[in-house]
């Protein structure tokens, strides 16, 4: 996992205050193009690793080889937990890396990093979403987690209505490259998709943070609620074999493989909200796909057929 290896890293570069790229993929057991990738990641996170070129040179930590990380600046550590802290819930070792290292570091720093590490999760299970690039607004809301200031949105529904707010940003999530905010608000714990995010001012404004809020556990339960939501109705539907995995693709966890049949075809099961969401989604597939159940899916099916033979002839 990549945030293992960039504590790895930069444990290394405490212990040797110099590492070149092929060292370094010996260390980690990985390709050289990769450890060279991590280090300038951690270059670009701020954190003061830099390459020196020519004979004898390599990656070094400014101010040379230290034992504990008491040299890194509140900006580095919390730079260097943002890197790694989303892995911790998923990856022990690195949960246990990080623990360590909060001990490592200067009292006055280690709430910093410490908000840090809880700032952003990362779930890799997709909901069908196509994938999407990092929104620029990511960073600045990250500081304001990390700095617990309340931020004023300017926010887009569904429908591209826009409405203001303020709230308290409690952490961000990274699902399969689609974000999402998780803050408090007058009307409780609501959940913005970045993307629809119009503007974001960052206040002086001390934020609410509740003593028990705990991100992983937070974001649980809105993906159990969403899930609840988009599973509502299940179909049932026969498509070939080798379409399967564009299917997966197009509904996620949605998307279950029955069984085969004799034809070369397999008995998948698909699940959203409602009938209609189901067929605008498959109609696109024509024959390729046939819906066996309910009815309600195969009649919403040739609805849509009935419009497009109306429109198009």
């Amino acid at each position: 996992m990549r945030a293992d290896r960039l504590v790895a890293a930069l444990l290394l570069l405490q212990a040797r205050g110099r590492t070149t790229a092929a060292e370094l993929a010996e260390h980690l057991e990985v390709s050289v193009a990769t450890a060279r990738r991590d280090l300038e990641a951690l270059s670009a996170a701020g954190i003061p690793v830099y390459p020196q070129p020519g004979r004898g040179g390599g990656w070094s930590l400014l101010g040379g080889a230290r034992t504990d990380l008491s040299g890194l600046t509140a900006t580095e550590a919390q730079a260097l937990f943002l890197l790694a802290g989303p892995a911790a819930a998923t990856a022990p070792q690195v949960k246990s890396a990080l623990r360590k290292l909060v001990r490592a570091l200067p009292g006055t720093f280690r709430a910093d990093a410490e908000a840090a590490d809880d700032a952003v999760v990362v779930d890799p299970a997709r909901w069908g979403e196509p994938d999407r690039a990092r929104p620029e607004m990511v960073d600045a809301l990250q500081a304001a987690v990390v700095r617990r200031r309340k931020v004023r949105l300017t926010y887009a529904d569904r429908a591209g209505q826009q409405t203001e707010r303020m709230v308290d940003p409690l952490g961000l999530v990274d699902k399969d490259d689609v974000w999402y905010l998780l803050a408090g608000t007058a009307h409780g714990q609501r959940t913005f998709r970045v993307d629809r995010i119009r503007d974001a001012v960052v206040t002086d404004l001390a934020a609410q943070r509740p003593p028990d809020f705990r991100l992983p556990a937070a974001w649980q339960l809105v993906v159990e609620e969403m899930e609840r939501r988009r599973s509502l109705l299940s179909a049932t539907v026969l498509v070939d074999a080798r379409f399967v995995p564009v299917l997966q693709s197009q509904f996620g966890r949605h998307c279950e493989v029955v069984d085969s049949v004799r034809d070369g075809r397999r008995r998948v099961r698909l699940a959203a909200p409602t009938a209609r969401t189901i067929a605008e989604q498959v109609a696109g597939w024509g024959a390729r796909i046939e819906v066996l159940e309910p009815a309600a899916v195969r009649a919403e099916l040739a609805r849509i057929g009935t419009e497009l033979t109306a429109r198009y002839g």
